[in-house]
């Protein structure tokens, strides 16, 4: 970690992100005491700095509530600049606007094709020097628009000092994956292709794209979170014991898991499209776009050559939760008649809503007879003190922590394995119902190994 940011601008302030999620990740780094810096708003809104502060205050009050003594601080810290991105009178202005800050943070919540402007920008107005930049997802559409991507911010900014956010691995029921699984020597042992038969990972809605259907139309379920939340699981799922507990230890061993992946073939791919998606606004009416993505991964290592990791995610499915589900293969022999048809031993790792973890066994029922009965072992967790995702990574990028974000490599190695499979053309799109677990075509890539676990709705700790 270097110094601490003493600025933060924010692009984009007055979007969507912001109001969802940034306003009210600022008011409780501000309660916690962790955040006392100028907040520079840039946006092309037309705003004065005093309906900035009303729009903080309308987030707040529609997440989580307002606290008078950190929203009173907040609109101290505030500045304002408004102008267009391509004109490089608002970087003179922005400039102005941070005085004497020389460790500024720069948080891009604007879409994509303008992170290369504003970089350019901000290098011409003497912002760069000294400075961090976060940029959002999606890291490019592709393998070759993320390497032009990161061609672009290095000529401005040092790797170290861009952060790619990915606001999934600011949960804390991930990066509790990472802890279970090298905290406790009892899992290491089974933790290989001689134990585990196979891994699913669902990330269900029971919800469609809830008006942001222009959005969707330009990414679809594998760019949404494929290629980058639930491959992000996967390396936690399938990396090696890092070397320590240092960043760049644990990113180290995150970029190997990624190499390993085999890129997707269209064999490997199921894409669906929930009826009525296209009467969404903004949506084309023959649009092409998959709110639905099944694949099968192969990884080749010798932990996990042989196993399969499959991955689903999708809208409007039956329930919302997301959810990894970790077979172990059956004992070599079946002593008892019972156990060999009764569901395989598994460990399930409940992400959301709640966090949940588990391990299902088979236990002896009383009496003479023996035989069993299904029994899982559940831990659940449920903190109110919980810091929310953005909260947590502003708070490291401030700091200079790279631990939750996402190098230049896995960026790039996680694309190409999606690579393959993106476009239209590359396989075919089902149509499923609303309400359903997907197109049916999904279940044949589970076929060979029992077909789909299901998540089912849980009612808290």
């Amino acid at each position: 970690m270097g110094e601490q940011s003493d600025a933060l601008v924010l692009f984009g302030v007055t979007g969507d992100l912001a109001f969802k999620q940034v306003f009210p990740a600022l008011q409780a780094l501000i309660r916690r005491g962790q955040l006392s810096v100028p907040i520079v708003g840039v946006a092309r809104s037309g705003w004065t700095l005093e309906q900035l502060r009303d729009r903080a205050r309308q987030s707040l009050e529609a997440h989580g509530g307002v606290d008078a003594a950190a929203f009173a601080r907040m609109s101290e810290l505030f500045r304002y600049v408004d102008g267009d991105y391509r004109d490089p009178a608002t970087y003179v202005r922005l400039r102005e606007a941070l005085g004497t800050a020389a460790r500024p943070l720069h948080y891009l919540a604007i879409p994509p094709s303008l992170f290369a402007v504003v970089a350019e920008g901000l290098a011409s107005s003497g912002c760069t020097p000294g400075a961090r930049v976060v940029v959002e997802k999606p890291f490019g559409r592709d393998l070759a628009s993320a390497r032009e991507l990161n061609t672009t911010l290095h000529r401005f900014f040092r790797e170290a000092d861009i952060f790619r956010i990915d606001h999934y691995l600011g949960k804390e029921p991930v990066q509790n994956l990472l802890y279970y699984r090298f905290a406790n020597s009892f899992l290491e042992p089974v933790w290989n292709r001689n134990y585990i038969r196979q891994i699913q990972i669902t990330m269900a809605e029971s919800f469609g794209v809830r008006g942001r259907g222009k959005f969707y139309e330009e990414a679809g379920a594998i760019r949404d979170v494929v290629q980058n939340h639930l491959l992000q699981v996967v390396s936690l799922l399938a990396m090696e014991p890092p070397s320590g507990s240092d960043t760049e230890a644990v990113r180290d061993a995150k970029g190997q898991a990624f190499r390993v992946i085999r890129p997707l073939q269209p064999a490997d791919v199921v894409r669906g499209q929930f009826a009525g998606y296209r009467n969404e606004p903004g949506v084309a009416p023959d649009s092409e776009v998959e709110t639905f993505a099944a694949v099968r991964l192969q990884l080749d290592s010798w932990r996990w050559a042989g196993v399969p990791f499959f991955i689903r995610a999708g809208k409007c499915l039956p329930v919302t939760a997301t959810e990894v589900f970790v077979e172990l293969k059956r004992p070599p022999q079946a002593l008892f008649a019972d156990a060999a048809t009764s569901p395989a031993n598994c460990f399930r790792f409940r992400l959301s809503p709640h966090v949940v973890l588990s391990l299902a066994a088979r236990a002896k029922l009383p009496g003479e007879a023996m035989v069993g009965e299904d029994v899982e072992l559940v831990s659940c967790h449920e903190r109110a003190d919980e810091m929310a995702p953005y909260e947590r990574l502003l708070r490291d990028a401030m700091r200079g922590d790279q631990m939750l974000f996402a190098r230049e490599d896995a960026v790039e190695r996680a694309w190409r394995v999606v690579d393959p499979v993106l476009g239209s053309g590359t396989t075919p799109l089902e149509t499923y119902a609303a309400g359903s677990w997907g197109p049916t075509e999904a279940d044949c890539l589970t076929a060979a190994t029992g077909g789909w676990h299901q998540p089912a709705e849980e009612s808290g700790c």
